[in-house]
């Protein structure tokens, strides 16, 4: 089983502002960035609390076909939600101990707190951040404290005309 992280941020390294919101993040509509080649080889989207209350209020819902787990550890409402939706808690070990037991082989991980644990973790193994040429100056960062370095190995970089750049880094294994 393999995680993966696929973000947006901005240059100075925001996933969203204060309050959530993530409308810097919008981009050229008639640009393909990679997201659908990217969820096309995913079965299984684990995604934090807090991303999932804005991404549930949106007018369709993103993920069809895709299993979705969200990470909380209060008890959460899916009943506006007309897809399957689960939960689970516990710490980023167990938790892809639970979700192998139960056929996941790529795991998508959104979500700032969450993606921070999954790294901290050890058990992410691809990033691809999309750069946005806009800086907000405070927000919710991707990357929080570390332990230790966190080693990644450069794959790909691509840059679009409407001046996101997107970069591709497998996480190097310890040991």
């Amino acid at each position: 089983m393999k995680f993966f992280v696929f973000v947006g941020t901005s240059v100075d390294g925001f996933i969203a502002r204060r309050d959530g919101a993530y409308d810097f993040l919008g981009g050229d509509e008639a640009e393909t960035h990679g997201y659908e080649e990217f969820m096309a080889g995913i079965d299984t989207l684990l995604i934090g609390r807090n991303t999932f209350e804005v991404v549930a209020k949106m007018e369709s819902w993103p993920y069809e076909g895709k299993r979705v787990v969200v990470l909380s550890r209060r008890s959460l409402d899916f009943s506006r939600i007309q897809a399957p939706v689960e939960q689970m808690s516990g710490d980023p070990a167990e938790i892809a101990k639970r979700l192998e037991a139960s056929g996941a082989k790529h795991v998508y991980v959104d979500g700032g707190e969450t993606v921070q644990e999954f790294l901290r973790a050890g058990l992410v193994h691809k990033l691809t951040i999309t750069r946005v040429p806009v800086l907000i100056g405070e927000g919710i960062p991707l990357f929080g404290k570390v332990e230790k370095d966190v080693r990644l190995r450069h794959i790909n970089t691509r840059q679009y005309r409407s001046g996101l750049v997107t970069s591709e880094y497998e996480v190097i294994a310890e040991g």
